[in-house]
């Protein structure tokens, strides 16, 4: 009897071929069915319909957009590590565009979340350029605006791949975006750095709180600490 979870994979593994082979992006489960070797209600069964079977490619796309960000290299420069990650970002799609378009392209109708654990990756590494003063804004914050800039450019990318022979246009609005997010000194021309320098002392002194902790204070001192900070760096 073949195991369940082996089955799955294998059919999610066949869907994703089918949708990279796929001029319009799409898949016919009737085919995942057959280059598997099983009948279209084991398909039900397993994923409840096309866009369970869709989902689940999108999850397993994470798992290799996961491995790709970790086999890259961690330096110890955070803000260096984040422009690669836009890089590594634009070569994830153009390596696998209709994968790519399925994670992140809007489907109202999903229950994938490849793109929020994507999300959180980023919040990691905005953390990271937190703790050593780098950032202007709280991290989930960068993070909204990075990858809603990177996704979008990815997508153009898809759509129009000759505008962008070059990674000159990716990069313009890499810089754009990461002047604002940046600090100055982390981003060379964003401007002049007018943020209070006690609201940028607190979100730094929180990222680091969230990296390393604070051996010398007791859990529930340090959720207060963490608390008093939330205040300082929140909404004005």
């Amino acid at each position: 009897m073949v195991d369940p979870e082996q089955l799955r994979t294998q059919m999610v593994e066949a869907a994703e071929r089918q949708l990279a082979a796929s001029p319009d992006f799409d898949i016919a489960t009737r085919s995942v069915c057959e280059a598997v070797g099983v009948t279209q209600p084991v398909l039900y069964r397993l994923f409840g319909d096309k866009r369970g079977l869709l989902d689940a490619v999108a999850d397993h796309g994470y798992e290799r957009y996961a491995r790709l960000k970790a086999a890259q290299e961690r330096t110890g420069d955070p803000v260096a590590d984040l422009l690669a990650g836009w890089d590594g970002h634009m070569a994830f799609a153009r390596a696998d565009p209709a994968l790519y378009q399925l994670m992140f392209a809007p489907r109202p109708w999903s229950h994938s979340n490849a793109r929020d654990r994507v999300f959180e990756l980023l919040v990691a590494a905005l953390v990271r350029c937190a703790a050593v003063g780098a950032l202007r804004m709280e991290p989930r914050d960068a993070a909204g605006m990075v990858l809603a800039a990177n996704v979008g450019v990815a997508l153009d990318h898809i759509a129009e791949p000759a505008r962008f022979d070059s990674p000159e246009r990716s990069h313009r609005l890499r810089d754009a975006v990461f002047a604002r997010v940046l600090t100055p000194a982390a981003a060379p021309g964003a401007g002049h750095d007018d943020e209070d320098p006690v609201r940028a002392a607190a979100r730094r002194l929180h990222a680091q709180l969230q990296l390393a902790g604070a051996e010398a204070l007791e859990p529930e001192e340090s959720a207060l600490l963490l608390r008093w900070l939330d205040r300082m760096t929140g909404p004005r």
